[in-house]
């Protein structure tokens, strides 16, 4: 049943990728992600890995990411059961990377360092805003759009001011903007950014190989997307096994290389006083 007035192939792969999305969005899931993509790890050996998570904390997204078929469990005996990514589980963190690099470039910079991971945090909260990816799909299409039309699309049947409360909050992330009231909407160069992002995202959700993603036929880039066939861009159960990938993550990016320790850091960077001038917001 289609979400939005998008096309149905269209609106399927938006609504994948929303789901990806929902998937490692929830606070601390990259990290108990991360913390898995060596080996199997026991619960304890987990905690240790991440400390910070007390008090039963951590069941709950383990239960989750293996609901989501990204971890699995394996009873070895009574007292000993273990925890590890799956196939689906790790050829999504190629993903986190190229989340990771459109942080680096327009995230809006810090007084302080700011680790890889939590690059990739603060990116998710953005991009799983409610109708964030809707909206953002249908500006990159069409360039401009005025805020009727997008209610049309994004939220057909509703009561079309309704579309104002999550264009406002696109506007301040820094993704969307507009030269005025009542004058059409259109993606910053950050939102324009998120096309390697999204394109990844997708191909992942359909179970392709991430090289697909420069052809995506929205979010891929002028020169490769003409290639793809109209229509055939769909995107499938996020269980359906996805094709071979390297389960390493780097972690850095190819801006500002990081070393790995730096992925678990959990400590959170201090925020300036005054929000920086340009790039999407925190």
């Amino acid at each position: 049943m289609a979400t939005t007035a998008l096309p149905p192939t269209v609106d399927a792969d938006v609504a994948r990728v929303t789901e990806a999305l929902g998937m490692i969005t929830p606070r601390w899931n990259v990290r108990v992600l991360l913390a898995l993509r060596a080996q199997p790890l026991r619960y304890t050996e987990l905690t240790d890995k991440l400390p910070w998570l007390r008090g039963g904390q951590l069941h709950p997204r383990l239960r989750a990411l293996g609901d989501a078929g990204l971890v699995g469990r394996t009873e070895h005996s009574v007292h000993h059961v273990t925890y590890h990514l799956t196939g689906r589980g790790t050829t999504l963190l190629p993903v986190l990377p190229v989340i990771a690099t459109w942080a680096e470039e327009f995230l809006e910079k810090p007084a302080g360092p700011v680790s890889t991971v939590q690059n990739v945090e603060d990116s998710l909260i953005l991009l799983t805003r409610r109708h964030a990816a809707p909206i953002l799909w249908v500006l990159k299409t069409r360039e401009e759009a005025s805020a009727r039309y997008l209610a049309d699309i994004v939220m057909p049947g509703g009561y079309w001011t309704n579309i104002y409360p999550p264009l406002r909050q696109l506007v301040d992330d820094g993704l969307v903007d507009t030269a005025g009231t009542g004058l059409p909407y259109r993606l910053t160069a950050s939102g324009h950014g998120l096309g390697r992002v999204f394109g990844t995202l997708s191909a992942w959700a359909a179970g392709r190989s991430l090289t697909h993603a420069s052809r995506h036929p929205v979010w891929g880039t002028p020169e490769t997307n003409t290639r793809t066939e109209p229509g055939t861009w769909v995107s499938r159960q996020s269980r359906l096994p996805a094709p071979p990938l390297s389960p390493v993550l780097e972690a850095g990016t190819s801006r500002s290389p990081r070393p790995v320790p730096e992925l678990f850091s959990h400590a959170a960077p201090a925020r300036p006083a005054e929000v920086p001038v340009g790039g999407a917001r925190r």
